[in-house]
């Protein structure tokens, strides 16, 4: 009998051992994590007084953050990190999925005036490519302190339409103290919470001798935050309450076919969506129904994830470029907020991942030469006991996270 049981448990220590990263889940520790990226890639390190709330860029990999704890090496690794892609080394033409909390990408993707498209070629996956200088290239770091660093890049780019944009990236990220997390959600209570947050503020200026007009396109700036799926993972954006006469549709959900309601649900001023990598599928949040928050809890990790964005200045309307794959009737109809969660792109083929994501978008920049445009994305990761976490939902989602739970 102690014979089989030693067979067995020595079994069950071989296949987990032979499990992705994936597959491992919750036992993914920040040390792992940043023990393999210094092995593959430049690293650096952001770090509060106590090593607890650690944040991890690479300005090899387009000045991302690639993930983040708040606990210390020991603790859980956040961002969703591609183990297969980094250790190959090799380029992918379309996309590389390196991961990460925080990337830089700049809009539209699909449409007249996309930039991931090149004239004439239809808009499927085939004929889809990320521009090299936010998927490959490496950014040059600017100024860097144990809490910050800033980052610079230039390029040139071309849209469908023909129009050529000129542009200098300035990308400074920040780890935020305990301070300054719980000012941001307004709950002292946050201080006693396990947490990690960081902001990105993303600045692109037009370099160019023309202006950036609506008639030949323009660019908005996009961050994308990449993160650990399950199937007890749910997205929860609060929307603008209101009639559709008045302020239009709740959430688009067009983006890559529509989404299942068994995925997808609005409830009491929240808009529910799946994260859990198994269907391809996004949603957006048009402006007119926009809070600038959205987030996620991951139940079996007790892990309650935030993002937050700077609204824009101004004018009560901006133009927000639309990403849809087609040739747009509105070229302006877009979104500010969108979730997408990670799939196999078609029946036989593998997820680029998995992974689900939080998106925020500014509007699309009218530039004249030499003017700039600005937009700051903060991301929080609470990890703690549900009571806890549950004042946060309250305070920020005004439901509580048993309603959240008991959606799908």
């Amino acid at each position: 009998m102690k014979k089989s049981l030693i067979i067995l448990f020595v079994m069950i220590l071989i296949a987990l051992g032979c499990q992705t990263k994936e597959e491992q889940g919750d036992t993914m520790k920040f040390q792992e994590d940043l023990e393999f990226l210094k092995k593959h890639t430049d690293v650096i390190l952001l770090s509060d007084e106590e090593g607890q709330a650690q944040v991890v860029i690479s300005a090899g990999k387009q000045g991302r953050v690639l993930t983040s704890t708040a606990s210390g090496g020991y603790g859980m690794s956040f961002g969703w990190v591609n183990y297969d892609l980094i250790t190959s080394g090799e380029q992918n033409s379309h996309f590389n999925p390196f991961g990460g909390e925080d990337r830089f990408w700049l809009g539209p993707e699909g449409g007249q005036f996309s930039i991931y498209f090149e004239k004439g070629n239809p808009f499927k996956l085939d004929y889809w490519h990320v521009p090299l200088e936010f998927d490959w290239e490496s950014w040059k770091i600017v100024d860097k302190s144990k809490s910050f660093v800033e980052f610079e890049k230039e390029m040139t780019l071309t849209n469908y339409s023909g129009f050529n944009f000129h542009l200098k990236v300035n990308r400074n990220i920040e780890l935020l103290d305990k301070e300054d997390v719980a000012k941001e959600i307004n709950l002292d209570e946050a201080l006693n919470i396990p947490s990690v947050a960081f902001k990105s503020e993303n600045m692109i200026t037009n370099m160019g001798d023309q202006a950036w007009e609506k008639n030949t396109g323009l660019l908005s700036i996009w961050i994308l935050g990449m993160f650990r799926p399950s199937p007890q993972t749910t997205i929860i954006i609060p929307f603008k309450q209101g009639p559709i006469e008045k302020l239009g549709p709740i959430v688009n959900d067009e983006y890559f076919g529509k989404v299942p309601e068994d995925r997808l649900t609005i409830k009491d001023g929240n808009i529910y969506f799946k994260g859990d990598g198994k269907q391809r599928s996004k949603i957006g949040v048009p402006p007119n129904r926009c809070l600038y928050i959205a987030g996620s809890y991951n139940e079996k990790d007790q892990v309650l994830t935030i993002i937050k964005m700077s609204p824009p200045e101004g004018p009560d309307h901006y133009p927000y470029v639309n990403s849809l794959w087609e040739i747009q009737k509105d070229p302006y109809g877009g979104d500010v907020i969108n979730a997408y969660n990670d799939g196999p792109p078609e029946p036989g083929k593998e997820p680029m991942g998995p992974f689900y994501e939080l998106e925020s978008s500014s509007p699309g920049a009218q530039l004249d030469p030499g003017e700039s445009i600005t937009h700051c994305h903060t991301t929080f990761h609470f990890k703690g006991d549900e009571t806890d976490l549950d004042k946060i939902t309250q305070e920020l989602f005004k439901v509580t996270l048993e309603e959240i739970k008991s959606v799908f």
